[in-house]
């Protein structure tokens, strides 16, 4: 074997093992896993997910990677767990009739404990041995570690027994996970385990504002990188979702298909194809400017292209969305019966930003669409400062990218503030920008269309008159008039004078072409007349000139015949020539 294999092979054995939790974004936060064979904490204040955490951990383990496990509670009895497992679409009683999961609940009342003499776990190491020797056990949780210690002050003790604890579940062979309750101004209520232990999770349920956020940290991982930011998770049916937010960055693809926007006229002023399909648009405005309107036909385009679209609304429910879309000939009923179209509508403040960035990452994940909209952005990040609105957006356009998934955003530009700028300040990360703006002229409000920037392709640098008709959007050509370029009613009187204008020049042209015409006639009748005088002289010349010939003859004959009647053969012609 070559020196180079045999480091390569020695450099295997000597990494780190990981086992994978199953847990989705925790596997890739831990680089792999919690470590194999060894004891991982998990901390944090009530109500946090530490024990949700645990049981997810210990189901996955058997169902998806074949390892069985046994769950140790000391605050929560068989029946309680059977419940959450339930919550979380595990059915216990059939994984521990399938010998899959052992589970033991073993009781400890901290008001009849009494500090007597020395004190050791030896009573729970045999019902561990017990219990992963019945199932063969991988994976051990034991949830909630600070109850054995109840009533207890000496620390040296407390010390000496988890590691001893520690130090037997690794003689095991098992990987574990212990849950305890976070401390005052230590990660947990002792402050030992997390010394003590191979990786500490912490987890933190925060509110600010009145709105609750869940967030997951991996304070150490001895022998092994991970990730060491904050992240948010959530908490459902199916368990627990993690967004790893730090291992997105900028190596998504750029596709050079095109995908319609929804409207023939606007696909034209976007180089005549529409936007680029895993591109990010946005379309601001004021208020009543008619973005959701250019959301929904861009939606609706494509599902009657027979790909799904996800519409997140922060402003309206779907039932008024689609209400209000009929009104201008967008049908979006049919596609969410067919199931082309999800809507997902939840006021902004019904969680903390980066929670609503956990949950759209999910809805992503299980719809599979193509499109995404979220309308509008503005009312999103009200809940956050700029800052944290611009982080969280940028990891979502990120996450959209390496998706390829299409997506638009609108985004609400108040009163008074320049078209050109986002209250995000998230325009450099746009590949397409479109603003509508209101126009208005002589006591009257319009609506204006104009593409800002589109990566990539050639645009059309005009602006549009935008409408919203019973049939739907359209947008109407540049319409310069004397005063430079009209809008409504001012259009509408323009193209009326100007029609008015033409009609008269029409009717002039005509009048002239029908006078044209009769002079023309009258000119060709006097030719006609004067070729037939022509003809008719020239004729009357040819006859005289006969005439004259035949009487000249008629002349010649008659002296003829008098020289014979005069005995002569000779006669004096006219010219005064004679001849015999």
């Amino acid at each position: 074997m070559e020196t180079n294999d045999i480091m390569a092979k020695q450099k295997n054995l000597d990494q780190l093992q990981k086992t994978p939790t199953g847990i989705r974004g925790l596997d890739e936060i831990a680089n792999g896993g919690l470590p194999k064979g060894r004891t991982a904490l998990v901390c944090g204040n009530a109500g946090c997910g530490k024990t949700i955490l645990a049981m997810e951990f210990i189901a996955r383990g058997a169902l998806d990677f074949g390892e069985p496990g046994v769950f140790i509670a000391f605050e929560e009895t068989p029946e309680e767990l059977e419940k959450n497992f339930l919550s979380l679409g595990f059915d216990l009683k059939k994984l521990v009739a399938r010998k899959m999961i052992a589970v033991d609940y073993v009781y400890i009342e901290r008001s009849e404990i009494e500090e007597t003499g020395s004190y050791d776990l030896d009573g729970l190491f045999i019902r561990l041995e017990h219990a992963i020797d019945s199932v063969g056990a991988k994976r051990v949780v034991l949830d909630t570690l600070e109850v054995l210690f109840a009533g207890l002050s000496d620390a040296a003790i407390l010390r000496a027994e988890l590691r001893r604890l520690f130090r037997w579940l690794k003689q095991k062979g098992v990987t574990a996970i212990v849950t305890g309750e976070r401390g005052q101004g230590m990660l947990t209520r002792y402050g030992l385990e997390e010394y003590v232990a191979d990786c500490v999770i912490l987890l933190d349920l925060r509110v600010q504002e009145q709105i609750a956020t869940r967030r997951l940290r991996v304070v150490k991982y001895r022998g092994s990188k991970h990730g060491a930011d904050e992240y948010p998770f959530l908490i459902d049916e199916h368990g627990l979702s993690i967004l790893p937010l730090s291992s997105l960055s900028l190596n998504h693809q750029a596709s050079s298909k095109r995908i319609s926007a929804g409207n023939a006229r606007l696909d034209r002023m976007l180089d005549g194809k529409g936007y680029f399909r895993g591109s990010t648009v946005l379309v601001s405005g004021t208020a009543g400017a008619g973005k959701s309107s250019l959301a929904a036909a861009f939606v609706l385009s494509a599902c009657q292209r027979g790909e799904r679209a996800l519409y997140f609304a922060f402003e309206e429910s779907p039932a008024q969305i689609m209400r209000n879309m009929n009104s201008i000939g967008l049908d979006l009923e049919p596609m969410v019966r067919k199931g082309l179209l999800k809507f997902q509508a939840a006021r902004p403040s019904l969680h903390g930003l980066e929670m609503h960035l956990v949950t759209m990452h999910k809805a992503v994940d299980e719809f599979q669409p193509a499109v995404v909209v979220l309308d509008p952005i503005s009312n999103l990040v009200a809940v956050a400062t700029v800052t944290e609105g611009k982080s969280m957006l940028t990891r979502l356009i990120d996450f959209l990218k390496c998706d390829g998934i299409t997506a638009l955003f609108t985004d609400l530009i108040h009163g008074g503030a320049p078209l050109e700028t986002t209250n995000e300040e998230i325009s450099s990360l746009i590949d397409t920008w479109i603003s509508l703006r209101d126009m208005e002229v002589n006591g009257e409000r319009n609506r204006g269309l104009q593409i800002i920037k589109s990566r990539g392709m050639a645009h059309s640098n005009q602006i549009r008159e935008f409408l919203l008709t019973r049939k739907g959007i359209d947008l109407l050509d540049v319409y310069l008039g004397p005063a430079g370029v009209l809008t409504g009613s001012a259009r509408v009187a323009q193209e009326a004078e100007e029609k008015a204008e033409t009609l008269v020049q029409q009717q002039q042209r005509v009048r002239k072409q029908h006078e044209w015409r009769r002079k023309r006639l009258s000119l060709e009748r006097q030719m006609a007349e004067l070729r037939a005088q022509s003809e008719m002289e020239a004729e009357e010349e040819r006859q005289i000139g006969a005439q004259d010939e035949a009487l000249a003859k008629t002349f010649a004959r008659n002296r003829n015949a008098l020289a014979n009647l005069r005995g002569t053969d000779q006669f004096v012609s006219r010219n005064g020539k004679g001849r015999k």
